[in-house]
Order: structure tokens, then C-alpha cells, then sequence
């Protein structure tokens, strides 16, 4: 899949009002996921094998994933309130991905996830795990508080010191 074939992919996505995508050939795996108006560049991520010529990040601009009108202006209004979403999140103690890998949120396929929001949690405690190169990294909590936001799907790639949740001290 190229990058022409991936730009196609979202225009069609757009054109439909798809919020989120994900497709898996051989070894190429495509997750897409649109957001509001306020994330400026749309990433699609595409994992490969190393043997194949694939890019692992193309960044598509703006312009051509554009947002439907509604979505603007529910980010308009968003941004006339005080941003106190932001400012909650700021306060937050952020645990990040120590490695790249797929995101797991339970131990194996229909089990109960490790955590959820507003689960509190005790410094050490598994929160989830992260495969990489088929070895699966237990995670750990590095604060104890409340799990206040997940900032991960389950089965998603995730990069280096990427946030995968907040928690609230406490």
C-alpha cells in the first residue's frame, strides 16, 4: 500500500464520515483515526515487516483530511469555554510508553482489561501491556491515584513516551 493508495483511503473516509479505521493485510496493519479540528496533522500510522519498503509514519497534511463543518464548530465552542479539560489534564500524572509496540489493555483476548478509568490504582500495579518484537512489557503504575483518562485503544501501536494514561494523585 502506498502513500497515493492511503491518501484515497481517507478522502473515501472523509467523504463517508468514518471517525476510525483500521484494516490489516499480510503485514501491513493501517489504523486511521480522525479527531477534531484542533489536531492540525493527521498521522496514519502503517506497521511493516523490515523487508518491506513501506513508510512506518506518513503524516498527511490538514487540508486534505479536513473536518466536517459540525465537528468545527464543536471545537469552536469547545475553545470559547474556559479550557478546563486542558487544565484537568495538565494536572494529571501522565504515564508514558517506555517502548514501541501494540498497546494491550487485558492479559489475553476477552479478559477483563488490567484497568479502567476511574479505577485507582497503587504504584507497581500492571496497568497494560506492550508487545514488542513478541515479547509482552508489563507496564506499571509510577504513582498511586485514580486512573482519570486512557489515552490508548486496545490493539493500537504506540511510540516511544507516548501518554497511555493520566492518573490523579490522590
Amino acid at each position: 500500500m502506498n502513500q497515493k493508495e492511503i491518501k484515497e483511503l481517507i478522502e473515501l473516509l472523509v467523504e463517508k464520515d468514518i471517525a476510525e479505521f483500521e484494516m490489516e493485510r499480510g503485514d501491513v496493519k493501517l489504523h486511521i483515526k480522525r479527531g477534531s479540528a484542533e489536531a492540525a496533522p493527521h498521522t496514519v500510522q502503517v506497521a511493516a515487516s523490515p523487508l518491506q519498503a513501506l513508510p512506518v509514519l506518513a503524516t498527511v497534511p490538514a487540508a486534505t483530511v479536513s473536518p466536517e463543518p459540525a465537528a468545527a464548530a464543536t471545537a469552536k465552542s469547545a475553545t470559547a469555554t474556559p479550557t478546563s479539560a486542558a487544565e484537568e489534564e495538565a494536572s494529571l500524572h501522565i504515564v508514558k510508553s517506555p517502548i514501541v509496540g501494540t498497546f494491550y489493555d487485558a492479559a489475553s483476548p476477552g479478559a477483563p482489561p488490567f484497568v479502567a478509568v476511574g479505577d485507582s490504582v497503587k504504584e507497581g500495579q500492571v496497568l497494560c501491556i506492550i508487545e514488542a518484537m513478541k515479547l509482552m512489557n508489563e507496564i506499571e503504575a509510577d504513582a498511586t491515584g485514580v486512573i482519570a483518562k486512557q489515552f490508548v485503544n486496545n490493539a493500537s501501536p504506540v511510540e516511544y513516551g507516548m501518554p497511555l494514561f493520566g492518573i490523579r494523585k490522590g
